[in-house]
């Protein structure tokens, strides 16, 4: 059992917590990015590469019949392993985005195919559900039971924002537990159906979930309306039978306290190893504990934890997950260190032994605490990291130096474009903002103000516009003044000078000629009428 530093080589600023790693065709993926795509990679998926200490990434492409993938935190992931002549795969649930929104899509990411140089090109495709569609949320789990010659998916877990009627000004951004439905869909023709359970009575989020052919174990996870960590371990069993299927759940003795820990497979069975994680508020869980699946249930051991070193035992928050079999990518914040250019130090926990053979694929699912504190409270399980196999890495091949992601590259946007420090008092962080207008979407609205040399850019928000006031500015030719200058809400343009209208005196309109008349005498008038009678 071995603890290594990694270095992360221009990266750092995108593994954050709430990221998530898969695992297609060999290679480890970054997805979930912290803040929007940039240029350099506009799909926010990245190839990670774990070599002689250190961590590079590089830029993943979509194929051109792709459907848009945001960057997702904390989305519930679930590996699809190859069945009837179909590629592995990935399915993506919910999440939320750089703008605090919660999705409510589902994502099916496939290999595409792999160029001349190896380079990774994927195909992502949203799927539709039909029937009763698991709502938008985070911090859940999906998991792949068989039966009876059938596959499908099971959806447990998560958390939402408060129904549309129940949100004030308030509690506009608070989250509560979904209700604790069982949602069970196939992917062949996409029909989904909930099921609730008399076991399972409370909401939970950031769990564990581990499937075995027809049974899925949750284990652990946090409530937010008892604010607690119950010692919860549920075994669901599902049968899918002809016509609708059946689901029962029973409630097991041996369940441990934990949310989002991490866990990882090491041998060639199902086991599985649990580390990190919290088991309270206020204390990480330093233990470790092995977990075995088999035909009589699932079963725990306490398991010899590594040699935790300063950094990490007097750490307020970490994160990770699993890095392949028998590894775990652990991160910890730099608290304190302002001096330090990364923002996490990074290290690889590994566990596997000489001699232990490769693992039959199997379905896990993992979760991580975050350390985003704008989005939440202290040690509240809202971020995630989620992680595939181990990488079958290629010697030379797809780690060429000018295929290597630098984030030095970049467009540094906290000194231009939208998000810029705008005056002394800004407070819009690209991390954190979430829209304040209904006219924002992605980006946060500005307004330009006309004093100084050529004038400059700031944020409304940050100037106190209403948004009355804000459309009113936008439109018609007016100046602005911001707070640092004058504060002035806005200020009329300059009048126009007044223009005197000539004055146009209409032409003489010509005499009309009117048809001639003939003058007859009443005699010849009787006459002629006599005629033509």
């Amino acid at each position: 059992m071995t603890l290594q530093p990694l270095t992360p080589v221009n990266c750092a600023g995108l593994l954050q917590p709430g990221c998530s790693l898969l695992q297609l065709d060999g290679e480890v993926l970054l997805f979930g990015q912290k803040g929007w795509p940039k240029r350099s990679c506009p799909t926010g998926v990245f190839g990670i590469r774990f070599k002689r200490g250190e961590m590079k990434l590089r830029a993943i492409s979509f194929s051109s019949d792709s459907s848009y993938l945001p960057p997702l935190r904390c989305p519930a992931i679930c590996r699809l392993d190859p069945y009837d002549g179909l590629p592995e795969s990935y399915l993506i649930h919910g999440g939320r985005t750089p703008n605090n929104e919660i999705s409510s899509s589902l994502y099916l990411l496939t290999t595409d195919s792999r160029g001349c140089n190896r380079k990774l090109t994927l195909c992502c495709k949203e799927k539709e559900l039909v029937g009763e569609v698991p709502g938008a949320r985070y911090g859940h789990t999906m998991s792949m039971v068989q039966s009876h010659g059938k596959t499908a998916c099971v959806l447990f877990g998560g958390r939402s924002y408060m129904p549309a009627g129940e949100r004030t000004t308030e509690s506009w951004n608070s989250v509560v537990d979904c209700l604790p439905q069982v949602f069970l869909f196939d992917l062949e023709f996409g029909c989904s159906s909930a099921h609730t359970l008399p076991e399972l009575s409370d909401g939970q989020s950031f769990h564990l979930a581990i499937a075995r052919e027809d049974c899925v174990y949750f284990i652990g996870g946090h409530s937010l309306t008892s604010d607690s960590r119950p010692p919860r371990l549920f075994r669901l069993r599902v049968e899918l039978l002809q016509g609708s299927p059946l689901l029962s759940c029973e409630t097991l003795e041996t369940g441990i306290s934990i949310s989002s820990a991490i866990i990882t497979r090491t041998g060639p069975t199902h086991r599985y190893i649990i580390l990190g994680g919290y088991q309270s508020d206020s204390q990480k869980r330093m233990e470790c504990s092995t977990v075995i699946l088999d035909e009589k249930g699932i079963h725990f051991e306490t398991s010899e934890p590594p040699k935790w070193i300063p950094d990490i035992i007097h750490s307020r928050t970490w994160f990770g997950g699993s890095a392949g079999e028998g590894k775990a990518l652990l991160a910890v914040p730099t608290e304190g260190r302002p001096s330090q250019p990364d923002i996490h130090y990074f290290y690889m926990v590994s566990f596997q032994t000489e001699g232990e053979g490769k693992e039959e694929e199997g379905t896990l699912a993992c979760s991580q605490e975050s350390t985003d504190y704008d989005d939440s409270t202290p040690l509240e399980d809202s971020e995630e990291l989620y992680f595939g196999r181990e990488p079958h890495e290629l010697e030379g091949g797809s780690d060429e130096e000018g295929d290597t992601y630098n984030e030095d590259d970049e467009e540094d946007e906290s000194q231009t474009g939208y998000w810029i420090k705008c005056c002394l008092g800004c407070q819009v962080d690209p991390n954190t903002w979430e829209p304040y207008y209904s006219t924002e979407l992605h980006r946060p609205a500005m307004i330009f103000c006309s004093r100084g040399e050529g004038g400059h850019w700031v944020h409304a928000q940050c100037m106190e516009l209403s948004e009355t006031l804000l459309l009113r500015l936008s439109q018609g030719s007016k100046k602005y003044f911001c707070l640092d200058h004058g504060g002035l809400p806005y200020q009329e343009m300059t009048p126009p000078r007044e223009v005197i209208p000539l004055k146009r005196t209409p032409m003489k309109v010509k005499e009309r000629r009117t048809p001639p008349t003939i003058k007859m005498s009443p005699a010849k008038k009787n006459f002629f009428r006599r005629l033509f009678d």
